[in-house]
């Protein structure tokens, strides 16, 4: 039987793309002895460290490692977790990182979910690798970082196959590169799979639109774990050319961080609006000389205002807002720094996340598909190269993430007559109390300029008289105090009396997740073991 063209006369062929990997081939070529990464004192050139992935791919593959294959990877940051993102791609291979501090159950349930078959773990999580081995069938190769009590040297592995390299695998657009685990804080974690023609498109985006003018000889610092949004981040920093500066410590260390930034004269560097509050609100940031920052991009959460100010009164113009998920790899809108003010004035646009993405669209909806105007608030869908192929293995997330070709955020929010978009909230962090709608962002915004609180989440419970009323749970800043009657008093002045929450508790600090976002899941449980809800047992 004949194949039959498609119309317009177009032969059929298939969409081979660059394989990812190739960014740091290229480098390892044309900037051989230029720094590629740096850690503690430590420093690896391009071709030391394209010639570490050919060796670890070459070990791999002699032990049967296919395209295909899924790799779970739990490590802090180092060169080896930097290095296991190209073996995977050079291999077509599947990159599957944990974010480090989650429990040994949790990262099992990576990896069972996943079906990795190759483990690469550092030797500081034995427990780790034991509860994988016990829960992942499929697991049969085991490569150990710094050491070799459960599985083959990682080190030891690169040296024994030095000057060998694996055949780097031919890939199509749609050819999975990494499981991109969400952050499962309304459910269990789900592997968003992204493609090598997916991913090349967001390396240029990324460089267009969020990091304009990032070169090679330009530096990078890494403040977050390379698992998520950090690891997207420095695969554009390598196709850059850009060297990476990753810190010594497995916890942020405001002063070590700046003098980084001093040391290596940064030029960017990828947050989380948390992390950009504790670095700018600590006295290390007026130590150190910052004027190399070109870029501090935060994204996974909007930045409350008065968060934004401090920052931008601190460093400058320098800050990029994006807002996108691991399903769309953060590639949905940009803010950029000729549109961040420290001031509030009529030209500044408060509360926005910015403007589509080159490439990129977002349509406002509401719950049958149909697109709302501009000013009514709905779910912010999005289509675009950026969106992810789907969740591995997981037919009814898929269905419920997709209508029409548009992908469903879950997040709520409107356009602006220009196309500024502004995040309302997570459609579940949604109440309704006495028949209307009550955001909890807006209230949030509003309690963070009292001078006395320095952190704020609010969560709709049930009530027996209005449906459901919101509970604000606040930090306060050092050295202050504020009453709960007296915080109240001062809300109604801000906002109409249905959004006020009826009650205030204060903590020393919220929970957050290992990439630093607020997790209301874990406060709302905190609450309940306190025994503040329900509310009438908290009275």
């Amino acid at each position: 039987m004949e194949a039959t063209a498609p119309r317009g006369g177009v032969a059929p062929c298939t969409r081979r793309v660059m394989n990812l990997a190739h960014t740091l081939r290229k480098n390892g070529r044309r900037l051989r002895d230029g720094l590629g990464l740096v850690q503690a004192g430590r420093r690896w050139t391009w071709a030391e460290l394209d010639a570490r992935v050919d060796a670890m791919a070459a070990a791999l593959a002699q032990r049967g490692v296919v395209k295909g294959d899924r790799v779970l990877v739990q490590s802090r940051n180092g060169n080896q977790l930097f290095e296991s993102m190209f073996v995977c791609f050079r291999l077509g291979a599947v990159w599957v990182p944990t974010n480090f501090r989650q429990t040994p159950a949790e990262v099992a349930y990576l990896a069972k979910a996943s079906g990795a078959r190759v483990l690469i773990c550092g030797s500081v999580f034995p427990e780790h690798a034991a509860a994988i081995r016990a829960e992942c069938q499929a697991l049969d190769i085991v490569v150990e970082i710094g050491g070799e009590s459960f599985g083959e040297d990682y080190d030891h592995l690169v040296a024994e196959h030095a000057g060998q390299a694996a055949p780097v695998a031919d890939v199509e657009h749609d050819d999975p590169c990494w499981f991109f685990f969400t952050s499962g804080t309304t459910g269990r974690p789900k592997a968003a799979v992204l493609t090598h023609g997916q991913m090349g498109f967001v390396i240029t985006n990324h460089l267009c639109d969020l990091m304009p003018g990032t070169k090679e000889g330009d530096t990078s610092l890494v403040v977050a774990p390379l698992s998520h949004g950090a690891g997207i981040h420095q695969l554009a920093q390598v196709a850059a050319g850009a060297t990476t500066v990753l810190t010594g410590g497995d916890r942020l260390d405001p002063e070590e961080a700046w003098s980084l930034v001093e040391q290596w004269r940064i030029a960017n560097m990828f947050t989380v609006p948390t992390i950009v509050k504790l670095l700018t609100e600590h006295p290390a940031v007026d130590r150190h000389d910052h004027s190399s920052l070109r870029h501090v991009i935060y994204a996974g959460a909007p930045m409350y205002r008065e968060d934004q100010k401090r920052a931008l009164k601190a460093l400058g113009p320098v800050l990029v807002q994006y807002f996108g998920l691991g399903e769309v790899t953060g590639n949905i809108t940009v803010l950029p720094p000729r549109l961040h003010a420290a001031e509030d004035g009529p030209e500044v646009k408060v509360g926005t996340c910015g403007f589509e993405r080159t490439g990129m669209q977002v349509d406002i909806q509401d719950t049958d598909g149909r697109s709302l105007p501009a000013g009514e608030t709905g779910e912010i869908c999005v289509c675009g190269p950026a969106v992810f192929a789907g969740y591995y293995d997981n037919p009814k997330a898929n269905a419920d993430a997709f209508r029409n070709g548009w992908f469903r955020t879950g997040d709520l929010g409107h356009l602006d007559p220009q196309g500024f978009l502004f995040i309302t909230g997570r459609a579940s962090d949604m109440y309704i109390s006495g028949g209307s709608n009550v955001y909890p962002r807006e209230t949030e915004e509003k309690l963070l300029k009292h001078p006395a609180i320095a952190e704020v989440a609010i969560l709709g419970v049930p009530d027996p008289t209005w449906g459901e009323v919101g509970v604000a749970v606040c930090v306060a800043r050092p050295g202050e105090t504020v009453e709960e009657a007296a915080l109240l008093s001062w809300l109604s002045g801000e906002v109409a009396r249905y959004k006020l929450p009826k009650r205030v508790f204060f903590w020393d600090d919220l929970p957050k997740s290992g990439y630093g976002k607020i997790t209301k899941r874990a406060i709302r449980e905190g609450l309940e073991a306190r025994g503040c809800l329900p509310l009438e047992q908290g009275r």
